[in-house]
């Protein structure tokens, strides 16, 4: 069975099942490391549930039923490992629905090439609307306009999202 209709097949089986336990389906991918396969199934909470964050049960439990439920179809004829984890603090958004989600947040943004003299931007998440990614940026003034050494100023920055190759979600202690 092709790659894509594991992952199609995998969500399917999961779909009714996360919802009756306050979760979704974050990604599914079926690939292919050395001479394993793996199909790894990503989990979050729904938004505003009791808890943010995925737990060791929720995967647990996710990866009990899906395993029983593959185990049923059997549509994958060679071995593989079946992972269920939480998509982690440091997230790639992927969906639309992650960029309003965590707009707020402070994010990385890794560019396929320079935009205005950067490839990487780091600040608050405002939004992505009609594909432009904005971010709050902290930015120090240029020498000579400062007073002080520690003067920075907040700039909207807007991408066009068709130059951004990844945005995760910064890790803050």
């Amino acid at each position: 069975m092709a790659k894509v209709k594991i992952t199609e097949l995998a969500e399917t089986l999961l779909e009714n099942f996360l919802k009756k336990n306050g979760l979704e389906l974050y990604n599914v991918e079926f690939v292919k490391e050395g001479k394993d396969r793996f199909l790894r199934v990503y989990i979050d909470k729904v938004q505003g549930a009791e808890s943010e964050y995925v737990d060791t049960n929720d995967c647990e439990l996710v990866s009990r039923y899906l395993s029983d439920r593959l185990d049923e179809e059997d549509p994958i004829e060679e071995n593989y490992y079946l992972e269920v984890s939480s998509p982690g603090l440091d997230r790639t958004l992927l969906r639309e629905q992650d960029y309003r989600r965590f707009a707020g947040r402070e994010v990385e943004v890794s560019l396929y090439a320079a935009y205005e003299g950067k490839k990487k931007y780091e600040g608050v998440l405002i939004g992505l609307t009609d594909d432009i990614l904005s971010l709050e940026v902290q930015s120090a003034l240029p020498k000579g306009k400062a007073k002080s050494k520690a003067v920075t100023i907040t700039e909207k920055v807007d991408i066009p999202f068709d130059k951004v190759a990844k945005t995760k979600l910064k890790v803050v202690f």
